[in-house]
């Protein structure tokens, strides 16, 4: 194997050749790569039959194996494979220009299968192209920087189209990560800053094919060229063909869409757009092929359903990108400087208003690109940064904004957003209200982490953790489970900057110091609650926790039937249940006569006076409901006796007589008395006094007047005491 902190293009490999002799090869060599058939890719079927749906999954089944087989490989082997297969690169080019864009996929039949299985190509393609962009894997797998560039160069890895095509099939969602891909192989190789110049002219050749199928004149280098005799029998929207106008609208749309989502994920080359006069060209095609397009979607009459309805939402979506186009053209190129505080501000805030004041006669595109980006906070930002800017100039550009809504006939919006190029770009920018609900771009299918409004990642759930994990251990399959899990904690959960950072050697120190092959701690299953609850109902005929069976011949709800109220009341069987354990408590004996052999153990029970004190105390009372008629009870007062029943009582007296029964009581109180020795004096009752003008006696007089100051406590016998209080105050005339 290759030696360790030696890049892979200065390494050699001892191996065996095909006559089982070793031998020494680079470690890049054709010798080395693995015989496999990477098939091409086939996009999913449009009419969704059994038999093509079968097709397709099994051809789509063999591609994801395939590159999931090349993402395992270690890196001498992987990169062997991506120079040396031209199958490889076959099957991944005919992805890139076979797989459906954003607005295919609504198109696409909705089958559960076909877009799972797409989902696993998709993702499985992005991860190879991910790996092919990356030259430094680990402090021991990397390569040269600038042998890396010249790699992915001569032997066509990349190019311009392939990076278009990235960008619109991978941007949604992976947008960091593919703006660091496509920067690092600009700065590794800028030789691709040369080819993206020579690109530019091809790319504006689009819009004027476009023009010139719709017997437009073209404006610019091209109306420089001869005109032909016969371009005035050249169709135009209206009369030509309706497959040619489909097609027209849907080449417009796949190119706008592209070229938008590579100015936004790139914005480096938003120079060499803007050199070749990109803005002009594209401000101008807008002006004249966008109204004779629309003008033809609304007014023909298609064959299909809902064929009108899918073009208008398409051509919708390429004005919308075109006015993002604009955008990001004069963000990057005039108004960033500006932001940054550079030396050349001056001269960029003039060209940024004369671009404003070249879209003025463009009134069409002028009040559209006003709808999503407002000219007038492009001023604001302007005299805010340079107050020296010429306040008459921006009242004139204000002016023919509103003059350009005039013209379309279209309302205004009250209110704009602020600037949404210095706050966050034109990702962020709203969408126009153009021909019914706004359309989303082209989108990924690769799962990202969701982010909040402040860019930050939100927490992920258990099955989204996992999600992540796998998607990095496929592109670093070195790395341990437990090291990318505390690299995604440490970076909250954002998998594009843990391989961004990983890839750099950028880690924070405490992830550096990690073992990279730390494996995922081992997490102790939580004890079973049932086998350590505690409840008074465990283990009864009822615990369905640890029975399977129940009775549930025992189990109802509200009467069974057959039952009625009658019958539950007159049921007494638990009576009778319970007298006979109360029958056992009835004999009560002080001493028991042994037969021979027997043991007193036998004879000790409830009657034990020595088990229970209760007993020792008081005797054991049957309950009245078990008690015979003709048997007498015994009831004992405290150092009270308690004249016996005789049987001979009348059973017909209700109630004695209570004057007899009160004699009974005083003569037990008084035998009481007499037996503790208390005598109560009987209290003098003086209150009758002597007659009147013989004198009282001193304790008439005090029982009088205790008598007279007693009778406030209650009614209104507090009368005097009051009026006398009244006379006291005045209230009262004497």
């Amino acid at each position: 194997m290759a030696c360790a902190q030696v890049p892979l293009d200065e390494q050699q490999v001892t191996e065996k050749g095909p006559l089982g002799k070793e031998q020494t090869l680079p470690a890049l060599h054709p010798a080395r790569k693995e015989d496999r058939f990477f098939v091409p890719y086939k996009s999913p079927p449009e009419d969704g039959s059994p038999a093509e749906v079968e097709e397709f999954l099994e051809h789509a089944k063999f591609i994801t194996e395939d590159l999931e087989w090349l993402l395992a490989l270690p890196h001498d082997k992987f990169w062997c494979q991506v120079v040396f297969d031209e199958t490889l690169q076959r099957c991944l080019d005919s992805y890139l220009h076979h797989a459906p864009r954003g607005l295919d996929l609504a198109t696409m039949p909705s089958s559960p299968a076909v877009a799972d299985m797409q989902r696993c190509v998709h993702r499985a393609v992005f991860l190879t192209f991910l790996r092919m962009a990356t030259h430094k894997e680990s402090k021991e797998s990397f390569l040269t920087p600038s042998v890396f560039g010249e790699i992915i160069y001569e032997n066509f890895l990349f190019d311009i189209p392939k990076f278009l095509d990235l960008c619109v099939l991978f941007g949604k969602g992976n947008s960091q990560l593919l703006h660091k891909m496509i920067e690092n192989i600009f700065t590794n190789q800028p030789s691709y800053y040369v080819d993206l110049d020579e690109t530019v002219p091809t790319v504006l050749q689009i819009f004027d094919t476009i023009m010139d199928k719709c017997g437009l004149h073209c404006e610019g280098a091209a109306a420089m060229e001869p005109m032909k005799l016969n371009a005035h029998k050249q169709p135009t929207a209206m009369t030509m063909s309706q497959q040619d106008l489909v097609d027209l609208v849907l080449y417009l749309c796949d190119s706008t869409t592209t070229i938008q989502a590579f100015l936004d994920i790139f914005p480096a080359a938003c120079s060499s757009f803007h050199s070749h006069g990109f803005l002009s060209r594209l401000v101008s095609f807008y002006e004249s092929a966008v109204p004779d397009l629309e003008k033809a979607v609304r007014k023909r009459n298609f064959d299909a359903t809902g064929l009108q309805e899918d073009l208008w939402k398409r051509l919708s979506h390429s004005c919308r990108k075109i006015v993002e186009m604009a955008q990001l053209l004069l963000h990057h190129a005039c108004l960033q400087p500006i932001l940054e505080g550079g030396e050349n501000m001056q001269s960029c805030a003039e060209e940024l208003l004369e671009h404003f004041t070249s879209f003025l006669p463009e009134k069409r595109f002028l009040s559209d690109f006003d709808e999503q980006f407002p000219i007038a906070d492009y001023i604001s930002l302007l005299q805010q940064a340079l107050p020296v800017i010429d306040e008459t100039r921006t009242s004139y550009l204000l002016q023919g904004v509103q003059s350009a809504w005039d013209s379309v006939g279209h309302r205004r919006p009250h209110s704009h957003s602020q600037y949404q190029g210095a706050a966050g770009g034109a990702a962020e920018a709203r969408e126009p209200e153009r021909g019914g609900e706004g359309l989303r771009g082209a989108e990924a299918m690769v799962d990202a982490p969701r982010k909040g409004d402040n860019g930050a990642v939100c927490a992920v759930s258990e099955a989204e953790q996992e999600s992540l994990l796998t998607c990095i251990r496929d592109l670093l399959p070195d790395l341990g489970e437990g090291f990318l899990l505390a690299c995604l904690k440490e970076y909250h959960y954002n998998s594009e900057l843990v391989i961004n950072n990983i890839l750099e050697d950028r880690l924070a120190p405490s992830l550096d110091q990690l073992d990279r092959a730390m494996p995922r701690p081992v997490v102790e299953p939580l004890p079973d609650v049932l086998n350590v609850r505690s409840n008074v109902f465990d283990d009864d005929e009822f615990d369905v926790f640890r029975r399977d069976q129940v009775d549930m011949s025992r189990i109802w709800k509200g009467r069974r039937k057959g039952e009625s109220a009658k019958e539950l009341l007159n049921d007494k069987q638990h009576i009778a249940e319970q007298k006979a354990r109360y029958l056992s408590y009835e004999t009560v004996v002080d001493v028991v006569v042994l037969e021979p052999g027997e043991s007193p153990e036998a004879y000790v029970g409830a009657n034990d006076t020595d088990g229970d004190s209760l007993l020792s105390r008081r005797p054991f009372t049957v309950p009245q409901i078990l008690r015979k008629g003709n048997k007498p009870e015994f009831v004992e007062e405290e150092e009270e006796e308690e004249e016996p029943l005789q049987n001979n009582v009348n059973r017909d007296q209700f109630v004695q007589d209570p004057a007899l029964l009160r004699e009974r009581a005083e003569a037990r109180r008084a035998d009481m008395h007499q037996r503790k020795g208390f005598r109560p004096e009987p209290r003098p009752n003086n209150l009758v006094g002597q007659p009147k003008g013989q004198g009282q006696k001193q304790e008439t007089v005090v029982d009088r007047r205790k008598k007279e100051a007693s009778k406030g406590r209650g009614a209104n016998h507090n009368r005097r005491n009051m009026a006398d209080r009244k006379r006291n105050k005045g209230m009262i005339p004497s």
